[in-house]
């Protein structure tokens, strides 16, 4: 995709938070004198944060991924390329960021029904994400899959992940049963020195591998190598996401919330947490971006909720992310959204351009409630149930703030991932918070290693069997 700078300007991602404001909400939104008041904690939290940009030691690295892969994107393209050539299938094997950034762009970027094509019309081989270990799960991929032409990216910063290394288990034994060379079918997503996939690569004689830079948490990895290779397989111009990004980056460099779309959600976010609205709804009107929810609920979720500040005193913050989409959760959840306790706000991605109109033909004629539909078209319909949906929460005094793609493309979807990372990690110094760890997942993750044996594990496992309450209250 190439852009001209009149062309990134007709594609910038914007924020509306009129329907934030006290002028639309009364007493329900926020004064120009509330958002004011917060504008030296974010100052401070924007210096946070640009303080520390490509800090590997601070988890700080995602922020150089626009700029620093040239080398990386260009043997990404060309492995890509053979991919396409020799594969019908492409599976990813991960959990968490691994597989929710993937499964966001396929969504985002490919036909909705790309699986469903016949080869000619598709751009690259079949496409599945394995992000679970339930047993149907795995074995129904099994049934449409061959594995001998299936491509495998196993990816694991630790290769300790039990999910994903579970996955490989099975799918390594099923291709040297099937005499296929391992390291044939499989590519690594890993660290670039240490864990049991480099191990396991120096003993299949070379597996080919990206490496997941080390600053790279998995929640914010999208734009390395865990995310760029298999849209890259499926024919997605990886190179306008990342130049999507860097625009991004480059709007959000002032100080100034009102000029800074990302610290602008982030103050917002914030607000709206300092006054009980403890729920975040994130609602796009595209099913293109229905899995950006999916992601964003990741990111947002295990990076806020947090029970210690960075000095070590004890808090309890963070937002519950709720998904919901455009139109059809207005014939669900909307109604609990309008009607309901006032502790959401809703964040609305809408879009200006869609890439196909699909026209609603005349009929009906003697029906009134359904010939009004005719000679309109399904763009202009689902527009004005966004904007109907957005006034009908602001007339019912609920927070709502629109983020507006004017299309969904490479190079806005960039953008967007980008826009919530800042605001995340603005929102996470606002609060004084560390939105780079995850004790709290760890925490599972040590409890499920001790309750399947893992060797070092055995005190931990007394202290579960010890613990494990006596079944007296079934029903």
């Amino acid at each position: 995709m190439k852009l001209t700078e009149g062309m990134r300007k007709e594609l910038r991602v914007t924020v509306d938070y009129t329907n934030m404001t006290d002028k639309y909400l009364g007493d329900k939104g926020f004064s120009k004198k509330e958002i004011d008041g917060v504008r030296r904690t974010a100052k401070a939290a924007h210096a946070f944060v640009t303080e520390r940009r490509g800090r590997d030691d601070l988890y700080m690295g995602w922020t150089e991924l626009p700029y620093d892969q040239a080398e990386v994107v260009a043997d990404i393209l060309a492995t890509a390329k053979l991919v396409r050539k020799k594969f019908d299938a492409f599976v990813v094997l991960g959990i968490g960021g691994s597989a929710l950034g993937p499964s966001m762009a396929f969504s985002a970027l490919c036909h909705l029904h790309y699986n469903d094509l016949p080869r000619s019309k598709r751009k690259g081989p079949k496409f599945y994400v394995e992000d679970n270990v339930d047993p149907v799960r795995m074995k129904e991929l099994l049934d449409v899959i061959d594995v001998r032409r299936t491509c495998f990216n196993v990816i694991s910063k630790s290769g300790a992940t039990s999910e994903t290394m579970a996955q490989y288990l099975i799918v390594s034994d099923l291709l040297a049963k099937a005499g296929v060379s391992l390291k044939e079918n499989l590519i690594f997503t890993t660290d670039a020195s240490r864990g049991n996939l480099v191990k396991i690569s120096k003993e299949l004689g070379g597996v080919k591998s990206y490496v997941l830079p080390g600053g790279v948490g998995g929640r914010f990895s999208e734009l390395s190598p865990v995310g760029l290779l298999p849209a890259a397989v499926l024919g997605i111009d990886i190179k306008a996401m990342l130049k999507g990004a860097a625009y991004m980056d480059k709007l959000c460099r002032s100080s100034d919330l009102r000029k800074n779309p990302a610290l602008m959600c982030a103050s917002l976010q914030y607000l709206a947490m300092q006054s009980g609205k403890n729920i975040g709804v994130l609602m796009p009107y595209s099913d293109n971006l229905r899995y950006v929810s999916d992601w964003y609920a990741q990111l947002w979720a295990e990076s806020l909720g947090k029970n210690v500040r960075l000095d070590g005193t004890p808090c309890h913050v963070g937002q519950t992310p709720v998904k919901s989409l455009g139109v059809t959760d207005q014939h669900s959840q909307v109604q609990l959204y309008t009607e309901g306790p006032f502790d959401k706000v809703v964040t609305f991605l809408s879009v200006g351009s869609y890439k196909e109109k699909t026209p609603i033909p005349h009929g009906c004629a003697n029906i009134p409630d359904v010939a009004f539909l005719g000679g309109h078209t399904m763009e202009e319909l689902i527009r004005a149930e966004n904007k109907a949906t957005a006034y009908a929460l602001t007339k019912a005094g609920r927070l709502n703030y629109t983020i507006h793609l004017p299309a969904v493309n490479e190079f806005t979807f960039g953008q967007l991932l980008f826009l919530f990372e800042l605001q995340t990690a603005y929102a996470g110094a606002m609060f004084n918070i560390d939105a780079f760890n995850q004790p709290g997942v760890e925490a599972g993750k040590k409890a499920t290693f001790a309750l399947l044996g893992k060797p070092g594990y055995e005190l931990q496992r007394r202290d579960l069997d010890n613990a494990a309450p006596d079944p007296e209250y079934i029903i």
